[in-house]
This record gives structure tokens, C-alpha cells and sequence, in this order.
């Protein structure tokens, strides 16, 4: 047994440092994970960037050029001019683009210059002709701009009723250029809103260039002019394109917003209503969108086209196009999951430490189990090789005729009969704590009277009572209740309390108590049994435990006193089987009590065994 603890101890500690060494372990993977976390982290967050960059360059590709076919579509060819008039040939243009096109343009007319003047005519709708109108408020700034012709200067900002309005000039056909209409121009002087002194005039070919001709031009013989319809582009064009290519599983991914790019705080579209204020639009990428192509309508065939004109320009547009994640930034989307997945690695890693730490203490439980029953096992061999030695010595003596009268064969034969009973009790307990794990601590139950019951076990113990000269104190309340239990089981209980307190509560005082009243409990009668001693007491340490299988407290082990283990167990396993409850309150150097609660019968039984003892 002494060269047994050595072992357990040598093999706790080793099971500590691998316990120790595995943190360690967990902590180093902990921190790479952390470092590679982050990197991963880094290079989504760039790929995620490039993707929705990439995705917003089709966008714009995609948007001008919805733009420019529309607007090219409106414009006829020269000879179509010459056959059939200005207007006769645009209002014939149109009739034929119409059919295939929604309401993009909210107004289409032609400014034809004159001395000194522009002309305008609307463009009827629903007559589907051009008329002679007057030149409407908001485009004072386009008819002054045609009259003046001035290119070049300082950039101006666009507004947004400019910025809606397309204007494609119709130059002379030369003898060797059959080109018809030129592209819609952005009201930017040059393409971008420009005004600047006059240039010379560069005869009947328009010099090529963003937004057609430069300078004073005599060959400019009309312009197309067109303003897109901010509700059509509101309602449909610009949602159906941002759920092409911004759209995920059917439901768009991202937030948009669309103001003028020379001046940012004028909104024309937002998808979300959650952040009013555009100069706050904290986007994950943007793009200027509405850069019109300079060669619209030189590329369709009978125009006398060069071919198609180059794509426009991502660094300029007349809008701008912002974008941001429904769940915020890129950035702050990246690190929620890189936080996530710090999150289950740590928890995986916590698991494991929690899992060592769990089968470690299950390993510890088991080598503690272990030990107390060696010590069990060393402990019911000494309790059984004691009185089988006092046995067999009284057995001998009385073969061998030591004892020669009959107050000698009377005591070695009490002494066999104490060290039988001793013997018997012991296998009994045994026994009794293999059936109960099999859960057959109770046989049968009955009616038990406990008065009667505690009073039996009294005189039964009552020698031994007299021989430790306890001073036994009792208080019995009448008439106690009826319990429902097995007789044998909750005498073999009692008698474990009483004898304990014998065992261990006699030193610096021989008193003992028995005490039993009727308590209610949970608004039910009850029957409780207290046995009390005023010996050392039980440690507070010790108090937690003293109901485990074989455990004994430091003083029974020092001080040698016979015993299992079992006893307090098999009380427990007993009460509780029957219902009730156990405990224990001690004061070291004071009091010690066991107080056991057991439910009354019901009144049924109460008034049926009342009745039958009467």
C-alpha cells in the first residue's frame, strides 16, 4: 500500500506537466492562428476590393452604353435628311426607336441655329412629330451656350438639371465625309462644361475631338437635343442594373448611391433611405458613370461611320456611382469575419483545454477512487482477519482444554459469538453496498413504525452502549407517523448513525443523543432522526466528502479505529431510496449531527394501520 501512493503522486504530476505543456502549445497555435487569421483577412479584404471594382467598371461600361445606343438610335443618317426634311426625318427616327426603348429621354428637341439665335422644337410624344415651342427655363443656360459657342476655360461645376441633358450637333457632309450626326455632347464646353475663347473656324469637317467641333462653327447645322428621364433611371434602369451585377442569389449585396460628380452633396439615387446624407456615404468603391463616347452615331451603317468609338474614360462621367456593403464596410465585414473565425479557433482550442482538464480530473477522480478502495480492501481484510484471529485462538484454546471450567468455556464462547456477530456485520455491509449499486437497496416496503423501531435498535445496542459508558440522552415525540420502507435497511441505518457516533464521538465526552419529531417539508409531514455526538467533530474539509464510499477522515486513519468506509454511504443510499434526505452539522471540538428526513406515509395508510393496531 506504501510503495502504492508513491506511484499516484509521480503519476499526477507527470499528467500536470503535460497539462502545462499542452497551454503552452495552445497558446503558441493561438497566436500563429491570430498572425494567419490576419493575413488571410488582409488578402480577402483586397480580393473582395478587386471583385467589386471589377464588377462596377461592367457597371459603367454597361450604363454608358445603354446610354449612347439610345441616344444613336434617335439620329438619322444624312441622306434620310435630304429625302425627307429636318424634322420629318428626326420625327421618322424616332417612330422606329421608340417601339423598342422605355421612356428614357423625358424630352427630345432640335436647336437649330439661326442669325444671331437658336430656334428649339419639342418633340410630341404622342404625335410623334417636332413643333416650333419656346425655350423652357431650365434650359436658359443650353440656349445661351449654344449662341455664345465658346470652348475652353475653366471647368465649371454641372448641375443637376444640366447634367441630365445630352446634346448630339449634325455637321455639313463634305464631299469625301458622309458622317451625319455627331455625339451627344456633355454641356461641358468641350466635353466637360468648358468655356474658353473662340477658335478659328476649321472649315466644313468638324475637328474630331470629345464633344465634336471646337471654336465658333458654321458647319453645325442642328443639334439633337436630349434630357434623360431621372424617374425612368430611378424606377428601373438603375435598379435593374445594380441587381446584374451587384445582385447575389437574387437580393442586391450592396447599398448605392449616385450623385454629381462635380458636386457630390446633390443626390439622384440612393437604394437605402438609412443615410440621408450623401457627403456621409462612407463607400467601398465608386466609378463615374455617364461618360458619353465622342463617335455616337458614326458607326452605324448608311451613316458614313468610321467604326466604333473608343470606351469611355473610367476617370471621367458626369456621376458618381458609390457603393457600400448592406453590413457595412468591406473592411469592417472582413473583420467581423476574421473575429469570427479567431472566435472558433479559440473556442476549439478552449475545448480542447477543457477536455484535458475534464479527463484529467476524471483520471484524478478515478486515481482517488482507486485508493480508497486499496484502502478499503486493506481495511476490510484487517476488519476481517481480526476477529477470525480472535476466533480461531478461542477455538484452539478450547480444543486444547486451556480452559478448565465453565466461566472459561463461557467466556471464549461469548468471545466467539461478539467476533461472529462483528464478522457477520461486516459481510452484511459488504453485501449490502454491492446490492445497492445494483439498485436493490430496498427489498419490500411496508408500514415501519420508527418509534418502535428506534427504541428496538436501543436495547439491541445496549451493550454496547454500556461498555463505551456513553450517558444516552433521548427525546422521542409521540405518536410519530408511519413511513412507507424496508424495515431491515432502515434499521441497518440507524444503527450505522449510532454506531458512528460511538465510534468517533466519545472522546472528551460520552454523551449521545437520539432525538426524532414530526417536521413539515415541501407542505408534507415528515419524520426526522437526529443522532448527536459532542466528540471532536469532523473537519470542515472532510464534511463535503463524508459520504463517499469508502472514505475516512484523517482521524479514523491515525487513530486506527476499525471501520469500511461504507457506512455513511449505505445511510445515504438508504434514505434517499426511501425519499428522504440526509445531512450532517458539526462544530470541531463541539457537536457533530446526523439529521435524517424520511416522508410520512400517506393519511390512507396513517388512518388503515391506526386502525388495524386498535
Amino acid at each position: 500500500m506504501d510503495r502504492v501512493k508513491p506511484l499516484l503522486w509521480r503519476h499526477t504530476w507527470i499528467s500536470w506537466i503535460f497539462v502545462g505543456l499542452l497551454t503552452i502549445t495552445c497558446a503558441i497555435l493561438a497566436l500563429l492562428q491570430f498572425r494567419w487569421i490576419g493575413e488571410v483577412s488582409k488578402a480577402e479584404r483586397q480580393r473582395l476590393h478587386e471583385e467589386l471594382t471589377n464588377k462596377l467598371n461592367l457597371l459603367r461600361r454597361s450604363f454608358n452604353e445603354e446610354i449612347e445606343s439610345a441616344a444613336a438610335g434617335l439620329l438619322p443618317a444624312a441622306q434620310q435628311i435630304e429625302e425627307l426634311g429636318r424634322e420629318p426625318a428626326y420625327a421618322e427616327q424616332y417612330k422606329r426607336w421608340e417601339p423598342s426603348h422605355e421612356r428614357l429621354f423625358r424630352r427630345i428637341a432640335l436647336a437649330v441655329p439661326t442669325d444671331g439665335s437658336v430656334d428649339l422644337a419639342l418633340l410630341d410624344f404622342d404625335q410623334k412629330s417636332f413643333a416650333k415651342a419656346e425655350w423652357p427655363a431650365e434650359w436658359a443656360w443650353l440656349r445661351e451656350r449654344m449662341i455664345t459657342r465658346r470652348m475652353g476655360g475653366p471647368a465649371a461645376a454641372l448641375s443637376l438639371e444640366e447634367s441630365v441633358v445630352l446634346e448630339s450637333p449634325r455637321f455639313v457632309v463634305g464631299p469625301d465625309d458622309g458622317r451625319g450626326g455627331g455625339p451627344p455632347r456633355a454641356q461641358r464646353g468641350s466635353g466637360r462644361g468648358e468655356k474658353g475663347p473662340p477658335q478659328p473656324n476649321r472649315g466644313p469637317r468638324p475637328p474630331e475631338g470629345r464633344g465634336g467641333p471646337q471654336g465658333p462653327r458654321g458647319d453645325e447645322q442642328e443639334w439633337l437635343v436630349m434630357e434623360l428621364n431621372l424617374d425612368y433611371l430611378r424606377s428601373s434602369l438603375f435598379p435593374e442594373m445594380l441587381n446584374r451585377y451587384l445582385g447575389g442569389a437574387g437580393k442586391l449585396e450592396y447599398d448605392a448611391e449616385v450623385v454629381l460628380n462635380s458636386n457630390p452633396s446633390v443626390s439622384l439615387f440612393r437604394t437605402s433611405t438609412q443615410n440621408p446624407n450623401p457627403t456621409e456615404f462612407a463607400a467601398d468603391a465608386s466609378v463615374r458613370i455617364l461618360d458619353i463616347r465622342p463617335n455616337i452615331g458614326r458607326s452605324q451603317p448608311g451613316r458614313g461611320g468610321r467604326g466604333p468609338g473608343p470606351p469611355g474614360d473610367p476617370t471621367q462621367g458626369r456621376w458618381l456611382l458609390q457603393v457600400r456593403h448592406h453590413f457595412g464596410s468591406l473592411e469592417a465585414i472582413v473583420a467581423r469575419a476574421r473575429w469570427r473565425n479567431v472566435a472558433i479557433s479559440a473556442g476549439l482550442l478552449l475545448m480542447m483545454l477543457v477536455t484535458v482538464f475534464a479527463l484529467l480530473r476524471i483520471s484524478r477522480s478515478a486515481q482517488q477512487l482507486a485508493e480508497l478502495q486499496m484502502n478499503f480492501v486493506a481495511g476490510v481484510s484487517h476488519e476481517l482477519r481480526t476477529p477470525l484471529t480472535v476466533m480461531s485462538t478461542a477455538a484452539y484454546n478450547l480444543r486444547g482444554k486451556i480452559a478448565q471450567n465453565p466461566a472459561q468455556v463461557e467466556r471464549y464462547g461469548t468471545l466467539i459469538q461478539e467476533q461472529c456477530t462483528r464478522l457477520t456485520s461486516i459481510v452484511e455491509q459488504v453485501l449490502l453496498f454491492a446490492r445497492s449499486k445494483s439498485g436493490g437497496v430496498l427489498r419490500e416496503r411496508e408500514p415501519v413504525d420508527l418509534t418502535a423501531l428506534i427504541q428496538d435498535e436501543l436495547q439491541a445496542n445496549r451493550v454496547l452502549l454500556e461498555k463505551s459508558r456513553c450517558n444516552l440522552e433521548t427525546a422521542i415525540e409521540p405518536g410519530l407517523p408511519i413511513v412507507l420502507g424496508d424495515a431491515t435497511a432502515l434499521r441497518h441505518a440507524f444503527q450505522n448513525l449510532l454506531t458512528n457516533a460511538i465510534k468517533y464521538g466519545t472522546e472528551g465526552s460520552n454523551w449521545i443523543g437520539v432525538f426524532a419529531a414530526v417536521v413539515e417539508e415541501r407542505g408534507e409531514s415528515a419524520v426526522e432522526i437526529r443522532v448527536a455526538d459532542r466528540g471532536p467533530g469532523i473537519p470542515r474539509e472532510e464534511q463535503k466528502r463524508i459520504f463517499d464510499p469508502f472514505f475516512r477522515g484523517n482521524r479514523a486513519v491515525q487513530d486506527q479505529i476499525h471501520g469500511t468506509g461504507l457506512g455513511l454511504n449505505l445511510v445515504k443510499r438508504i434514505v434517499e431510496a426511501h425519499g428522504g434526505s440526509v445531512s450532517v452539522r458539526s462544530e470541531p471540538m463541539q457537536q457533530t449531527e446526523f439529521v435524517i428526513r424520511i416522508p410520512a406515509a400517506p393519511h390512507k395508510i396513517q388512518d388503515e394501520v391506526t386502525h388495524s393496531f386498535n
